[in-house]
C-alpha cells in the first residue's frame, strides 16, 4: 500500500477527501498555512494521543499512542492545514472535550475506555452525516459556479463549509499511524522495497495486510 492508496482508503472510510492531502503526500509545508507552534501544548498532544488511541487501540499490536500519533497531528495541522482548517481543528478539540463533559459529566482524560469509545462512535456518525451534507452542498455550488462562469461572472464565490473536527482527527490518526514505523512494521506485514518481486503470496486467515514502504 503506497501513500496515495492509503489516502484513498482514508477518504472512503471518512466519507470525504483528506484535508491537506496534497501536502501530506509531498511532506512539505502549505504556503497558506500559518505558524501554529503556539497552538498546541504538551497537554494537547497527550489529549490527541488518547483520542487517537481510542480510534486505533492497542490489541495484539501497538496502538496509535505508541506511535505518538497525537504529536503527528499537531505537526500535520501546523504544516498542511490552511489557517481556517487550523482554527476548525483547534476549536474541535474543545468541542470534543465539551461533548464528553456533557455526555458523561467527566473530562475525556478521566473518562473510561468504554465512555471514550461510545462518544467517538457517536461523533463519527455525526461526522459522516455532516460530510454527506457538505458533499451535497459542494455539488450544488459547483454547478452554480459553472453557470455563473458561463454567464461571464467570474466573481462568484462558493460557500465555505468548514470540515467536521472529528473527521479531521480520524483522518490524521489513520494517516499518522499507518505511515509510522510501528504502523508499517507491526500492524501491517512489512516488505522492504525495493526487494524481490513475488506475484503470488499465500494468504492465511488472520494475516495482516501486506505492505511495502513506498512513495
Amino acid at each position: 500500500m503506497d501513500r496515495r492508496e492509503l489516502l484513498k482508503m482514508i477518504a472512503v472510510v471518512t466519507g470525504g477527501a483528506v484535508i491537506g492531502s496534497e501536502f501530506l503526500l509531498e511532506s512539505c509545508k502549505s504556503p497558506v498555512a500559518t505558524s501554529a507552534s503556539s497552538l498546541f501544548t504538551e497537554k494537547d498532544i497527550d489529549f490527541l494521543n488518547e483520542v487517537a488511541e481510542t480510534i486505533l487501540p492497542a490489541t495484539q499490536t501497538p496502538g496509535a499512542k505508541a506511535a505518538d500519533v497525537g504529536r503527528f497531528m499537531t505537526v500535520a495541522v501546523n504544516d498542511c492545514y490552511t489557517e481556517s482548517d487550523q482554527k476548525a481543528f483547534v476549536a474541535g478539540m474543545k468541542k470534543l472535550k465539551d461533548a464528553c463533559e456533557k455526555r458523561f459529566h467527566t473530562s475525556f482524560m478521566k473518562a473510561t475506555p468504554e465512555q471514550r469509545k461510545e462518544l467517538l462512535i457517536f461523533l463519527d456518525q455525526v461526522g459522516k452525516e455532516y460530510q454527506k451534507m457538505k458533499n451535497d452542498i459542494d455539488l450544488v455550488q459547483d454547478e452554480k459556479e459553472k453557470e455563473e462562469i458561463a454567464k461571464g461572472n467570474t466573481s462568484f464565490k462558493k460557500e465555505e463549509i468548514p470540515p467536521y473536527y472529528f473527521t479531521m482527527m480520524k483522518q490524521l490518526t489513520l494517516w499518522g499511524y499507518f505511515t509510522s514505523e510501528i504502523g508499517m512494521t507491526k500492524a501491517l506485514r512489512y516488505v522492504p522495497v525495493p526487494g524481490r518481486y513475488d506475484g503470488c503470496i499465500d494468504y492465511k486467515k488472520g494475516d495482516k495486510i501486506m505492505v511495502g514502504l513506498m512513495g
